[in-house]
């Protein structure tokens, strides 16, 4: 139990620093909200004197953070200027749409990864290991909007699926089943996009488990009781090279989060990234602050994850924290 409370420590203490930093550097931006409306001689001063006193930014910054911060409590993260409308439901609508490409995107990396990385360390130096190298390798270098930008050419160049938006016109007059077809065919591109860039850090780090697992003594015995193929990187190499790759998982889903922001950017897929790159633009404040401290706590969710995880899975952990009690 003290090892998930100071994981969750951990976890507050990180979102309170993100906070802190969020409120610094949008009070370090040049502009705000009303700069176009002080250019415009059919608005007063005092006009807009009085819409920053509604929205609490003639106050002091520590001010304003100290009452954000009480209604961040409630589920209150302010009001959004642009919209005119409170900020949590506005960034919720759209979280869930940045949940569902992300959690696509997981499911995909890793079920295409593991068993990739567990072939490639079963057959060292033979050319499915050096395939799999390469391409890992240049997936690594290449940075994730070259990734996105060449697919997405390629998509609309040959035509091979929709891109932009969940829904394509006319969607509510389709079937039951188009309607999931064409729901499939809008989240297909920035859910491949996504997982190709975490897959290659995946199936390295599998890997490279997975070759040190397979030159154990008890692996050597296992082969020796005639135990190949897939029986044994399945039910055997896996579960001991499970570790490293769980102590991954919340990184990944922490870079997944992070990533799907650009994607959606790019894919005109209508998640936090385009609402929070609109509110950036706007300099609408607290939807900016909101939507980074939603990525902030999925990030932070997904470590957490990872060590209740590495909790379950790992009897060296629990006697670790039985140790610490």
């Amino acid at each position: 139990m003290n090892y998930l409370l100071r994981r969750l420590l951990r976890a507050a203490l990180l979102l309170i620093g993100v906070s802190v930093l969020c409120f610094l550097f949008t009070e370090m931006a040049p502009g705000s909200f009303f700069d176009e409306m002080r250019i415009n001689p059919q608005i007063s001063p005092e006009t807009i004197q009085a819409l920053r006193a509604h929205y609490g930014l003639d106050q002091s910054l520590p001010v304003r953070y100290i009452r954000w911060a009480r209604s961040a409590l409630h589920a209150d993260l302010g009001y959004s200027i642009a919209y005119n409308v409170p900020v949590a439901p506005l960034l919720w609508e759209r979280t869930k749409n940045t949940l569902l490409l992300t959690a696509t995107a997981t499911v995909l990396s890793w079920l295409v990864s593991v068993p990739f990385g567990l072939w490639a360390g079963a057959r060292r130096g033979g050319w499915l290991d050096r395939a799999i190298t390469v391409i890992s390798s240049l997936l690594v270098a290449l940075p994730e909007v070259v990734i996105a930008i060449a697919l997405v050419a390629i998509a609309v160049r040959w035509r091979i699926g929709p891109v932009g938006g969940m829904e394509s016109s006319g969607f509510e007059e389709l079937s039951q089943w188009a309607k999931l077809r064409d729901f499939v065919e809008h989240l297909a591109l920035p859910a491949v996009i996504l997982a190709l860039a975490e897959s290659a850090v995946i199936v390295r780090h599998v890997r490279t488990s997975a070759i040190e697992v397979l030159d154990a003594s008890y692996i050597q015995s296992a082969r020796g009781l005639g135990i190949r193929g897939s029986r044994l990187l399945f039910r055997h190499v896996l579960p001991a090279a499970a570790n490293p790759a769980i102590s991954l998982f919340g990184f990944s889903l922490a870079g997944l989060i992070s990533g799907s922001l650009l994607v959606e950017v790019i894919c005109g897929w209508p998640g936090l990234g385009p609402l929070v790159l609109d509110a950036t633009l706007a300099r609408d404040l607290y939807v900016v602050i909101g939507g980074i401290m939603f990525s902030a706590l999925f990030m932070a969710s997904g470590n957490l994850i990872a060590d209740v995880m590495l909790m379950v899975f790992d009897p060296r952990i629990r006697t670790g924290a039985a140790d610490a009690r």
